[in-house]
């Protein structure tokens, strides 16, 4: 298990190191998306409109914070994680069109996901549910919100981070898979268990 401290905007390059196991903390420039946020964004990039944030080499972070107006600007909260796989359906696409070097989260993804993962070069790092509070930490600033109309939590923030994490590389760019190891572990050991119990 190695340890990298990467910033934004993520090269292709530095993404392809990386190792499933490995942490990683991040800096620059991220932005969360949930599943409207994610809808509307490629629906947009069909209709060939410009989007407000140029994504390439950004880490998307499912979250619905929880923030606050604090004078003219905003105030992260909280920020945990949301559960993945509710993207399943539109993520591949989300880092094929855009790419995004990152997709942060809880659970894990499909094997769609990993696939266009390991083809465009893009990694899932988990962050640990529970620790919306100490996600906010890694906040230095809300540079921007877009698509406020969608509601808070499905807003797209744009967040300043510093040392944002620790994230667990959970799928690299070469296709291995800790979730698909986990599974396969199960299968194995789940007929000793029905066995013992019998």
């Amino acid at each position: 298990m190695a340890v990298h401290h990467l910033k934004t905007p993520i090269s292709k390059a530095d993404v392809r190191k990386l190792r499933a196991g490995d942490v990683v903390f991040l800096s620059g420039t991220m932005f969360t998306a949930r599943d409207q946020a994610h809808k509307r964004a490629l629906e947009l990039h069909k209709k060939g409109e410009k989007l407000p944030i140029e994504m390439e080499g950004l880490a998307v972070f499912h979250c619905g914070p929880i923030v606050r107006k604090v004078g003219e600007g905003w105030q992260m909260v909280a920020a945990g994680p949301t559960t993945s796989t509710r993207m399943n359906a539109l993520q591949p696409d989300f880092i094929r069109e855009f790419n995004v070097r990152a997709v942060i989260g809880k659970g894990g993804m499909d094997e769609r996901t990993a696939e266009a993962m390991k083809e465009h070069g893009c990694v899932y790092l988990a962050y640990t549910g529970g620790c919306a509070v100490l996600a906010s930490k890694g906040v230095k600033r809300i540079s921007a919100v877009q698509w406020y109309d969608l509601g808070m939590p499905e807003a797209m923030w744009v967040l300043e981070v510093e040392e944002f994490g620790p994230l667990v590389v959970s799928i690299d760019a070469r296709g291995k898979s800790l979730y698909r190891d986990v599974q396969k572990q199960v299968e194995v050991n789940l007929p000793k268990i029905y066995e013992k119990l019998r």
